[in-house]
């Protein structure tokens, strides 16, 4: 028990230290988590922990990660990616594969050997780039959705590779492999438990597909049901129980027939993301997923070999940059050949250089079945850890040097064409960015577009929008589209943290300037009140009280004295949130912060009759 909570503290303080060091740093808290692993790796020594069981133990956190993923992933989106996973994430699967297996061959190993490590660093660490490409605010961006699709892919393609794998063993290797009792050995698949251990083919397909429709049907039909019985009890910690209960039986699930885990919970995220509780889902397992990724990047840094790296440092570190180079080269001819533009491309060949978390278990697997020696494995493990070390690293430069210089050149030649004096600004060119825009145009007020589609900014220009490529909360990209002029700043973004994020920023720099911002619910409402903002339009509000009118006139209410009632309702809406709106608290849900319902049920008591009365007079008039 001692040591369970000694090896804990420490996990903790290391990470309470390092990440917000990093973060303000501007590393980001990969990079943060890395180096405290790094840092604590001789004291975890000293204790003897068990680095490679206590990583197995951490994967879980991605497993977490990618159900979260699915569940923002609606089927209709997921279907919409299909050329990105089979082109693009089977292309660099292919491609980088062949490559690295000719650079093999080329340094005298054999084909098979050659073939099974190029299959092994081809797969990217889906952990460290969603990780951060989520921080940064760049999973919506046409490089993040290309990265995620490749990531995708690679988990699929797993299972075809371990069925492949075994059948390169090398003769001389297997003779050996019975005489060998090393660490490869523990990550022998054959030494755990399976379901699908000792049958045919066919069999193993069946289970396959059984397991498969297993998660799609309990996730249609018996997730739902088990949340409304929870519900009945009223305690939280059954929620969170159950949704660990969900993820870590499909997980097990997934294991027992040989899939992969994370590909599996991806699906049941998938599956749910059409579930009246996948919010319920996403809040109770968010901060699992935090405390687990966090752990799992302090054990690839804590399980380096820093005595092997020092005694062939030139040759691991020429290896990973060589690796690095390889897959950063095979994305930019991808990204050229599936149009993708400016540095969205940049984005994808640097974000996915890397080799993943799964290589450390392929490693393991090639070795117990006589593909690669363990002395080979070794070295290559180090490539796969230094190469997830450097990743941050590779944000950092595209964040830094290439994101800037590809917004700087856009402005170049268009900065002084704005066409009239009413500078406005649109922050998101989507569904909600794109219609304002109309709207603003056919009105004679032309528009600056900031959008991180270069698809849709392409589609913008042909019509004469002048438009920014990048993330609209950056304070470089801002000036260069204007703001210091603007009069007007529309926020327009598809996501509730960078819009707070950009208001918060604007109001502070420019507090003078108009913001109308987008907001998703109430308590998004209150928070950007509270930043400052002033105009705030929730999403589905319009749309709400559009159907309320409908509905009075289809109660047989004339369509003037509808709109009348309608009215009546906004305004008091509209005054009902300013007189509560100084009892919010940043962060703190509405329905958790006791004061904001006291005040808020208080003027409703007072102000309801009155509404009601106003409602009737409308009603009566009507009758009249």
């Amino acid at each position: 028990m001692t040591d369970a909570l000694l090896l804990t503290f420490v996990f903790l303080v290391a990470g309470v230290i390092s990440v917000p060091i990093a973060s303000r740093l501007g590393l980001g808290s990969v990079l943060g988590y890395l180096l405290a692993g790094i840092i604590i790796s001789p004291l975890l020594a000293l204790l003897n922990v068990d680095i490679s069981s206590l990583q197995h133990f951490a994967e879980l956190g991605v497993v977490l990660m990618l159900f979260l993923v699915g569940l923002e992933l609606k089927p209709k989106k997921l279907w919409a990616l299909k050329s990105k996973l089979l082109g693009l994430g089977g292309g660099q699967v292919a491609l980088t594969a062949v490559f690295i297996m000719g650079l093999g061959m080329l340094l005298n190993q054999d084909w098979r050997t050659s073939l099974a490590i190029g299959l092994v660093l081809a797969l990217s660490s889906t952990a460290i780039v969603i990780q951060t490409l989520t921080e940064k605010g760049l999973m919506k961006s046409d490089g993040g959705q290309s990265s995620f699709a490749v990531l995708l892919t690679q988990d699929i393609v797993v299972i075809p590779m371990l069925a492949f794998i075994p059948l390169l063993a090398a003769p001389e290797l297997i003779e050996s492999l019975s005489h060998t009792t090393n660490v490869a050995q523990a990550g022998n698949h054959s030494e755990t438990v399976s379901l699908v251990a000792g049958l045919a083919s066919w069999q193993k397909m069946l289970a396959t597909i059984g397991a498969i429709a297993i998660v799609i049907l309990s996730g249609s039909f018996l997730v739902t049901p088990i949340f409304r019985f929870i519900a009945v009890a009223r305690l939280r910690e059954l929620f969170t129980a159950t949704a660990l209960m969900f993820v870590i039986g499909t997980t097990l699930l997934m294991s027992l027939v040989g899939l992969s885990p994370a590909l599996g919970t991806f699906l049941a995220g998938v599956v749910l993301a059409n579930s009246p509780y996948r919010h319920e889902l996403e809040s109770d397992i968010a901060p699992f997923k935090g405390l687990l990724l966090g752990l799992f990047f302090m054990t690839v840094g804590a399980g380096i070999n820093f005595a092997l790296l020092f005694s062939h440092f030139p040759t691991i570190l020429g290896l990973t940059i060589g690796l690095i180079m390889v897959k950063a080269t095979t994305l930019l001819l991808l990204g050229w050949i599936f149009n993708i533009r400016g540095s969205n491309k940049w984005l994808l060949a640097l974000g996915l250089a890397q080799a993943g978390e799964f290589g450390f278990v392929l490693l393991s697997f090639t070795v117990s079945n006589a593909v690669i020696s363990q002395e080979i494995a070794d070295t290559l493990l180090l490539v796969v850890a230094l190469s997830m070390l450097l990743t941050p690293i590779l944000f950092i430069v595209y964040d830094r040097i290439i994101a800037p210089r590809y917004a700087s050149d856009q402005t170049a030649g268009h900065h002084e064409e704005f066409p009239d004096e009413n500078k406005i600004i649109i922050a998101g060119s989507g569904r909600v960015g794109s219609t304002i825009d109309s709207i603003l145009r056919l009105a004679n007020y032309h528009s600056t577009v900031i959008d991180f589609s270069v698809k849709r900014l392409e589609a913008l220009e042909r019509f004469g929008v002048k438009n920014y490529f990048g993330d609209a909360t950056r304070p470089d990209l801002l000036q260069a589209a204007g703001i210091d002029e603007a009069s007007l700043l529309i926020i327009a973004i598809d996501d509730p943290e960078q819009i707070t994020k950009l208001v918060k920023y604007v109001k502070e720099k420019y507090p003078d300037l108009h913001v109308i911002a987008r907001a998703f619910d109430n308590n998004h409402v209150y928070d950007l009140w509270a930043y400052g903002c002033r105009d705030i339009i929730r999403e589905n509000f319009d749309s709400s009280l559009r159907m309320g009118r409908s509905a009075f006139e289809a109660l047989g209410i004339p369509p003037e004295k509808a709109v009348e009632m309608i009215e009546v309702f906004n305004q008091h809406d509209k005054v009902s949130m300013v007189e509560v709106a100084d009892a919010h608290q940043i962060g703190v849900p509405f329905h958790e912060n006791k004061t904001f319902i006291a005040r808020l049920r208080k003027y409703l008591e007072e102000k309801n009759p009155q509404l009601q009365a106003e409602m009737k007079r409308i009603q009566g008039k009507a009758k009249d």
